[in-house]
């Protein structure tokens, strides 16, 4: 299993196809996303849209077909994305409370509530650039979501209103990775609940026990992931370990992405290992 924190610089003739990893998820899949809307009637009428979108629901699975079948990636579908926005809307809540505006609200004049729908649309858009590569995916995403978030948020909002909300979600997208510099909350926000997405290394579309790879050890090592509200800063995380393998998921892929994020300063991060847990027996190199 590759995580987020390979650089792909190889070529397509370099992967190889290891059957344990396939995957295909459903085009037709009927079950909902599982996200807590709360009070937010426009971020529960947005949600519905997104339940019922098609293209986006396909997207979702040609994203995971190129991640987990094709490279070996971990998942980034339909099941990441509800990790990702329920993370985001846990995270920037807990900021908002602790008096703390996020920027569509500084800057525009909007309201909390959009705060919502800019992240959670940020969560369910930012990886489908998947469906056509890994390399450069934050491009593709945002040529892609342009025409979705036109529709999703059609009727919801004024043209000015919709257009400046596009352009906030667009940003989320352009700098979820490590690599680019945010200059939203919201941006900073859905950065680190993509990376947060680490319990058991989102392993859960293969049973990968017998790989033995870094990453894969690793991910095994982590056992939970919870956000909570702190005492020193707005945000506090507990990260549950089972060995310390997992300091590789930490110090590997949250940590670039919590450094520069913007909200670094208003998020505390602690680390627990239960046990040293054998994460690998043996294995032939």
């Amino acid at each position: 299993m590759k995580t987020e924190t390979d650089t792909n610089n190889k070529t397509s003739g370099d992967w190889k196809l290891i059957d344990e990893y396939s995957y295909i998820e459903p085009l037709a899949r009927r079950d909902v996303l599982d996200i807590n809307t709360g009070d937010n009637n426009i971020l529960r009428q947005v949600k519905d849209r997104v339940d019922r979108d098609t293209e986006l629901n396909a997207l979702w699975t040609c994203s995971n077909v190129i991640a987990v079948n094709r490279l070996g990636y971990s998942d980034h579908g339909k099941r990441h994305v509800e990790i990702v926005a329920e993370n985001s809307l846990k995270i920037i809540k807990l900021i908002h409370d602790s008096g703390i505006k996020p920027s569509c609200m500084q800057d525009y004049g909007l309201t909390y509530e959009d705060a919502e729908v800019i992240v959670f649309l940020g969560a369910c858009l930012h990886d489908i650039g998947h469906s056509v590569h890994r390399d450069n995916h934050s491009l593709y995403s945002i040529q892609l979501a342009m025409p979705i978030l036109s529709r999703l948020l059609e009727s919801i909002y004024s043209s000015e209103t919709r257009t400046i909300m596009a352009s906030e979600v667009l940003h989320c997208i352009a700098v979820h990775h490590k690599d680019c510099r945010t200059l939203t909350i919201e941006a900073g926000v859905l950065r680190v609940s993509d990376a947060l997405d680490m319990a058991h290394g989102r392993t859960r579309l293969w049973d990968d026990s017998t790989n033995s790879n870094i990453h894969a050890i690793s991910a095994r090592a982590i056992d939970s992931v919870d956000i909570l509200k702190g005492t020193s800063t707005p945000v506090l995380i507990k990260v549950s370990m089972l060995g310390s393998a997992g300091v590789f998921q930490l110090d590997e892929l949250l940590r670039p992405k919590l450094k520069g994020s913007g909200i670094q300063d208003y998020i505390q991060v602690d680390v627990h290992m239960e046990c040293e847990k054998s994460m690998v027996k043996d294995f032939t190199l």
